[in-house]
């Protein structure tokens, strides 16, 4: 099972990108980090710098075909970092468009925005976004997790870090069905 996850070069939310990665790892998953930039990225604890992690793979030659599904880390800054680029927006439509499942949790959704994937979804997130979401279509809930199994992709969502636990386990979950276990 090959699990992407995107990440901007700057700002995501260490914890929202570990936690996953090691919910991946002890799946006998293989996670592959994904940026907009090769090199390392710049991870934080809310607002202060934490560690840095190696780039995997560039959104110019990581194509959703090669992966079972996606996990989208929060962080402000991280989301709002991958919205602007339209190389990165365009890999997390693709996706969807692929019917792959999709994990975004905290302020990630805003690159599903910027995807024009909420519409007609059901997701949470952190409770900032709400408006956003209810704008582009989509119904927020506030719930630890979320799983919307709207065509053509499977999207799960949670709120925070507090959720990572029950985040990790229904994503593992929908990428396992994914990846055909």
């Amino acid at each position: 099972m090959r699990i992407a996850f995107l990440a901007a070069p700057e700002g995501v939310e260490q914890v929202e990108l570990t936690e996953p990665w090691r919910a991946v790892l002890e799946a006998a998953g293989a996670p592959r980090l994904v940026s907009t930039k090769t090199g390392r990225i710049q991870a934080y604890h809310h607002l202060d710098k934490a560690d840095t992690f190696a780039v995997d793979e560039d959104v110019v030659t990581a194509r959703a075909g090669d992966f079972d599904g996606l996990v989208l880390p929060g962080g402000v800054a991280n989301p709002d970092f991958l919205r602007t680029d339209e190389r990165a927006v365009s890999f997390v439509k693709d996706f969807f468009d692929a019917g792959k499942p999709v994990a975004a949790i905290c302020h990630a959704p805003w690159t599903l925005v910027e995807a024009g994937v909420v519409r007609g979804r059901t997701l949470t997130s952190w409770p900032s976004l709400r408006t956003d979401i209810r704008n582009a279509g989509g119904t927020w809930v506030d719930e630890e997790v979320k799983v919307c199994t709207c065509a053509p992709a499977t999207l799960i969502t949670s709120r925070k870090p507090a959720d990572l636990k029950a985040f990790c386990a229904a994503f593992m979950t929908e990428f396992r069905k994914a990846a055909g276990g």
